[in-house]
C-alpha cells in the first residue's frame, strides 16, 4: 500500500487569501448600555416613552395654563361640543352638536373649549387632564407600593427560604384568595370614596404579583457561586440581599412595575366606572368616562375623548414594558 503523505497547504480552503486576516477584539459593552441600545432600537417602545411624556406634560401644564378650573360650573354653557380655532375653519371642531352651535347661540365669539363641556359646563380639556394627572398619580402611587412592599416581601421570603417562605406564602395566598371589590366595598363601609381610600385598596393587594416574582428570582440565582462566595466569605443576609441578590434582579422588577401601572389605572377606572371612584367634583378618567356614558347618544364626545387617552395611556405603557422586557432579557422575546 502506498504511504499517503499530506502537504503542508492540503487543508487550506481553495481561493481563500488569508494574508491580511487578524484576530477581532470585541469591547465589553456594561450590561446597562447593551440594554439601553436594545431599547432604543425597539421603534414602537420609543415611540410609546414619548406619548407617555407628552401625556404627563400635558396633564400638567394644560390645567395651570388654562382660564378654567376642573370643578367650574356654567350651567348656561352645558353640553357643548368641541371648538378649536384653526380646525373650525376647516369645517371640523366647530362646536356643532346635534345640529346646535351654542357658541353662537350664546354670542361666544371668542370663547374656545377644545374638548367641549361637560353636562354642567365645565370645561372638558380641564377635566381630562386632571383626570389624566389623577390616574397617573394613582399608577405611581401603585408602583411606589410594590416596590417597598411587595419587592422586599419576595426578597425576605424566597432568599431566606424554609419556615419563614411557608409562612409568608400562607399569608399571601390567603390575601389574594379576597377579591380586591370586596375589599373595596368593606372599606367604603367604614371610608368615604376618595384618593386614600383606592390607594389603601391597592396597598392592601397590589403588592402580591410583584413580591411573586421577586421571590421567583430569588429562588433562582440565590444558590449560584457568586452567592455562596460571598456567605462563605462571611458577609451579612442584609449585604447578600442587597448588594448581591437585588441587582441581579433589578431589571425585572422595573419590568414588573412597568406592567403594574395600566393594571392600577383600569383599576381606578373600572371603579369610577362602577360609582366607586372618586367623590364628585373631583375627576379622573373613570369618572368622566362614566359621567359621559349616560348621554353617549346624544353627546358621544364626553365618552369618546377621556377613552382615547385612556386607551393611549394603557397601550404606550403595555408597549414600553415590552421593549423593558426585551432590552433587559432578550431570551424571553423568544418566549
Amino acid at each position: 500500500m502506498d504511504k499517503i503523505e499530506f502537504m503542508e497547504h492540503d487543508f487550506e480552503l481553495v481561493n481563500r487569501d488569508f494574508s491580511n486576516s487578524q484576530d477581532e477584539v470585541i469591547e465589553a459593552v456594561p450590561f446597562w448600555k447593551d440594554a439601553l441600545n436594545r431599547f432604543t432600537s425597539n421603534k414602537g417602545a420609543v415611540v410609546a416613552l414619548f406619548i407617555i411624556l407628552f401625556l404627563i406634560v400635558v396633564a400638567i401644564v394644560a390645567p395651570l395654563l388654562s382660564p378654567y378650573s376642573y370643578d367650574q360650573v356654567f350651567t348656561e354653557k352645558q353640553s357643548m361640543g368641541p371648538r378649536i380655532p384653526i380646525l373650525e375653519n376647516l369645517g371640523i371642531f366647530t362646536g356643532t352638536v346635534n345640529g346646535v352651535n351654542k357658541y353662537q347661540t350664546l354670542g361666544l365669539v371668542n370663547e374656545f373649549h377644545y374638548f367641549g363641556t361637560d353636562v354642567l359646563g365645565r370645561d372638558l380639556w380641564v377635566r381630562v387632564w386632571e383626570g389624566t394627572r389623577i390616574s397617573l398619580t394613582i399608577a405611581f402611587i401603585a408602583v411606589i407600593i410594590d416596590i417597598c412592599f411587595g419587592m422586599i416581601y419576595g426578597l425576605i421570603s424566597g432568599y431566606f427560604g424554609g419556615k419563614v417562605d411557608t409562612v409568608m406564602q400562607r399569608i399571601v395566598e390567603v390575601i389574594n384568595s379576597i377579591p380586591n371589590l370586596v375589599i373595596l366595598v368593606l372599606l367604603l363601609v367604614v371610608m368615604s370614596p376618595s384618593l386614600t381610600t383606592i390607594i389603601i385598596a391597592l396597598m392592601l393587594t397590589g403588592w402580591i404579583g410583584m413580591s411573586r416574582v421577586t421571590r421567583a428570582q430569588v429562588l433562582k440565582i440565590k444558590e449560584q457561586e457568586f452567592i455562596l462566595a460571598s456567605r462563605t466569605l462571611g458577609a451579612s443576609d442584609f449585604f447578600i440581599i442587597f448588594k448581591e441578590v437585588l441587582p441581579n434582579i433589578f431589571g425585572q422588577i422595573i419590568i414588573m412595575s412597568m406592567f403594574s401601572i395600566p393594571s392600577a389605572i383600569f383599576y381606578e377606572a373600572f371603579l369610577a366606572f362602577v360609582g366607586l371612584g372618586l367623590p364628585i367634583p373631583m375627576a379622573s378618567l373613570g369618572t368622566l368616562i362614566n359621567t359621559g356614558f349616560k348621554s353617549i347618544l346624544v353627546t358621544p364626545f364626553m365618552t369618546i375623548i377621556p377613552v382615547v387617552v385612556l386607551a393611549l395611556l394603557m397601550l404606550s405603557f403595555n408597549i414600553l414594558a415590552d421593549g423593558l422586557r426585551d432590552a433587559f432579557d432578550p431570551k424571553m422575546k423568544e418566549m
